[in-house]
């Protein structure tokens, strides 16, 4: 799957790019970061969340007590999506995204996460069916039992400070999934 992604060529996208910015992190994680597309600094890295979005992303991480190294990184599309100046991305296409979730589709089923944090309207239309970011937690049968918690993508986050609160609680609520469904956490019960 790694190799078919990396020289794929099902879009347009594929004629623009440096490199496929693939994924980041473990693939064995409970816990799978979905964002939108890579920008300018992923296209060239190779890897998700690598500009201002993964510093905002690894500060986030960082009050959960999680680093990048411990969670899945990927996104709905793998190749950057160039805009016209300012700014120098734009939304993937639905085209863009039909060509490329059949890999993210495979990822998911691999990593088979416990939850999976939909960064951004994007993501969570892809998993939920709708865009709205709070609208609910879900299951959907196309991602195995993992729940989905909506949020903000954090490069909106540059221009709404406001969403600061929101997306904190929302990977607060990731984390406290993880703890409550983590098959090796230790229950004390104090009941007779």
């Amino acid at each position: 799957m790694r190799a078919e992604a990396r020289s794929c060529r099902r879009c347009p996208l594929a004629d623009t790019r440096c490199k496929v910015a693939l994924d980041d992190g473990d693939p064995n994680a409970d816990l799978v970061i979905l964002g939108e597309a890579p920008g300018e600094d992923e296209n060239r890295e190779g890897r998700p969340f690598v500009g201002r979005a993964g510093h905002v992303l690894d500060t986030l991480l960082a009050e959960i007590q999680m680093t990048r190294s411990k969670v899945y990184v990927v996104n709905v599309v793998m190749c950057w999506p160039p805009g016209k100046q300012p700014p120098p991305n734009r939304q993937p296409r639905t085209d863009e995204i039909r060509a490329c979730y059949p890999y993210v589709a495979e990822q998911l089923a691999l990593v088979q996460p416990r939850v999976i944090l939909a960064l951004g309207a994007t993501a969570t239309r892809q998993l939920l069916g709708t865009g709205d970011l709070h609208s609910r937690l879900g299951e959907r049968p196309n991602i195995g039992v993992a729940t989905v918690v909506p949020t903000y993508h954090p490069s909106g986050l540059n221009r709404a400070h406001g969403r600061w609160d929101q997306i904190r609680l929302d990977f607060k609520a990731a984390a406290g999934l993880l703890r409550e469904s983590d098959p090796r956490a230790c229950h004390v019960s104090s009941g007779a």
